[in-house]
């Protein structure tokens, strides 16, 4: 089944323990709180890459049931609050933002 998320991709932090607190502490109950209409939030750590450094360290998938509830969530102050705090938050440079449609394949 197709789904729609809004991923957040944080390049590298400048220093990553002090990203990680305020990413758990602060920003994460921020969009639990504030992002209506999700369905689901998928958080991964970039680890390792085989061509070196990897230049991103966190990317977030934010699901939504339709595009229709992931636009209602846009449109609300609290999205647009959880975005700003976004991007004081990344260090490392600013955040990509996507909207995507998902194809999942199952073997």
């Amino acid at each position: 089944m197709a789904g729609v998320k809004f991923i957040v991709i944080y390049p590298r932090p400048t220093d990553i323990e002090a990203f990680e607190k305020v990413y758990q502490d602060e920003h994460v109950p921020m969009a639990v709180e504030k992002l209506g209409g999700k369905t689901k939030i998928v958080a991964t750590t970039v680890v390792a890459s085989p061509q070196g450094i990897p230049p991103f360290y966190r990317i977030v998938e934010i699901y939504f049931p339709s595009k229709e509830a992931l636009e209602a969530c846009a449109a609300s102050a609290g999205a647009k609050d959880t975005l700003a705090h976004a991007v004081t938050i990344s260090t490392g440079g600013r955040p990509i933002f996507l909207v995507a449609n998902e194809q999942t394949f199952t073997f």
